[in-house]
């Protein structure tokens, strides 16, 4: 990696403001998907670190919830503008580590950054309330205030994003953090808790370290200092989380697990469909909780959407996403690359055909190449399982109510999307289905200001957007009596 600040490959842990090495020496390699390289080792931290580290936060809280929400939105500006003054170093690191194109991870730097901007200006905006009281002589007054120390544990397919997510509104709101970043991309988190040094946020503040995933995360969840515990990732470790939260009764937020369907109805601008397929299906290698899953299609127009999404599949360009012409990179791992062509393995000796790719790419054992399957029934792996690959079943469907039946048919709900210009059947459809977030007409729709959470096995709580501090707060009732 060429960086133009070297300072910024971190690899020791961020705890209570210094850069430390694991107390038993240990490292973890971190491995370039694209090529098998070893880029650099990082602090192998376990349980004792992390008791460290949520001691120096919970210290930390206490000045840090008495600052005023004018100086807390002041000290995130100032990391937010550094993250976005070294975009192109955070965007190299990202790529090295985790494989997405270069232009995608200059992308999530600015997407990341932006929950820092956001939260820098909700902080001043938490407000209490004022009820009317139950009897002349008593006053009713509720006040909002910061839970305490809490615990992010973060994925490795959008490794920054995904942790200022979580840290923006928790520093907003007067909160302090540790933060576990997934062993597979550390580095991101790494740099910019250097740059949260660097933008003078209090030691303790935020401190991150990465290693032992069972050791860091059972300390997380025992320790009773912890008072909330904020995950992104799979259904079956939120579900773990869950329960080992419940002994101390923390507050829980979790992104977990999708199996978003993509709709496409006869009265759909193909064109745009195809477009918005291509971009929400395809983006990080498909290795994205919120991209479609599964691609429904009405009948009368199948072939045709198939056709054209089939082209365009075909000129997109997989390599090193360090290489500028790059669209589709490798995934995270070959084990990864296994599981993907697993699922197509299956979808074919259960009657699908594939229209485009199928196969491992030529660039290495990480490269899957973009692949459409038709036939796609629902007794299919592809059809019940989050693919998080490159890879697009598409299945037929007749009326509304099929879609609306297939759509729901899983135990996820966090996005789903349709293409119609028939304002009746985007009210409808909108409304019918389960999932907390609905793309209409449009294949990306993450943004900061935007509620971001799903319904039932995806996940519990929303993140970004104003709802995002409600996360941190806790709502305190002051009676006041003898007025």
């Amino acid at each position: 990696m060429k960086l133009k600040d070297p300072r910024l490959l971190k690899t020791q842990a961020l705890i209570d403001g210094q850069w430390l090495d694991a107390d038993d020496g240990g490292s973890i390699p971190v491995v370039n998907p694209a090529d098998g390289e070893v880029i650099a080792r990082v602090a192998r931290c376990q349980g004792t670190e992390t008791r460290r580290a949520i001691e120096a936060a919970s210290r930390a809280f206490q000045d840090w919830r008495s600052q005023t929400a004018k100086a807390r939105s002041r000290a995130l500006r100032r990391w937010f503008d550094l993250i976005i003054a070294h975009q192109e170093d955070l965007a190299v690191i990202m790529t090295a580590e985790q494989g997405k194109p270069l232009a995608e991870s200059r992308g999530e730097v600015a997407y990341g950054a932006a929950f820092l901007e956001w939260f820098a200006e909700e902080a001043p905006r938490v407000y209490g309330d004022t009820i009317p009281g139950p009897a002349p002589d008593k006053r009713v007054v509720t006040l909002k205030q910061p839970v305490g120390v809490v615990a992010c544990i973060t994925p490795w397919n959008f490794p920054i994003a995904m942790l200022t997510r979580k840290v923006g509104p928790a520093l907003a709101a007067g909160c302090a953090v540790v933060c576990k970043p997934a062993s597979a991309t550390p580095l991101s988190a790494l740099a910019i808790a250097e740059l949260a040094v660097r933008a003078d946020i209090p030691a303790g503040v935020v401190n991150v370290l990465a290693g032992d995933t069972r050791a860091i995360g059972g300390e997380l969840t025992a320790n009773p200092e912890v008072r909330k515990l904020t995950f992104t990732g799979s259904t079956a470790v939120g579900k773990m989380l869950l329960e080992q939260c419940a002994a101390t009764v923390k507050r829980t937020s979790m992104e977990l697990g999708g199996n978003a369907p993509f709709i496409v109805f006869n009265d759909a601008d193909l064109d745009a469909a195809v477009q918005g397929a291509l971009i929400c299906k395809f983006r990080n290698a498909g290795q994205t909780c919120v991209c479609a899953n599964r691609i429904l299609v009405q009948s009368d127009i199948h072939d045709a959407f198939a056709e054209r999404l089939a082209a365009a599949v075909a000129a997109l360009r997989v390599g090193n996403g360090m290489q500028p012409e790059t669209e589709v990179g490798p995934l995270i791992d070959s084990k990864a690359a296994d599981s993907v062509l697993g699922m197509v393995e299956d979808a074919v000796e259960l009657g699908a055909e594939v229209l485009a790719g199928g196969q491992r790419a030529v660039n290495g054992e990480c490269f899957v190449e973009p692949t459409i399957l038709t036939g796609v029934r629902s007794d299919m792996r592809v059809f019940r399982e989050e693919i998080f690959g490159p890879v697009a079943p598409l299945v037929k469907f007749d009326t509304d109510d099929e879609a609306v039946e297939l759509a729901n048919d899983t135990e996820y709900g966090l996005a789903a999307y349709f293409y119609s210009r028939d304002i009746g059947r985007v009210w409808r459809m909108a409304e019918r289905l389960d999932y907390g977030i609905v793309g209409i007409n449009e294949g990306i729709i993450s943004n900061e200001a935007a509620p971001f959470g799903g319904m039932k096995a995806s996940g519990i709580g929303r993140e970004g957007s104003k709802y995002g501090m409600d996360e941190y707060l806790e709502v305190k009732y002051l009676c006041m009596g003898g007025i």
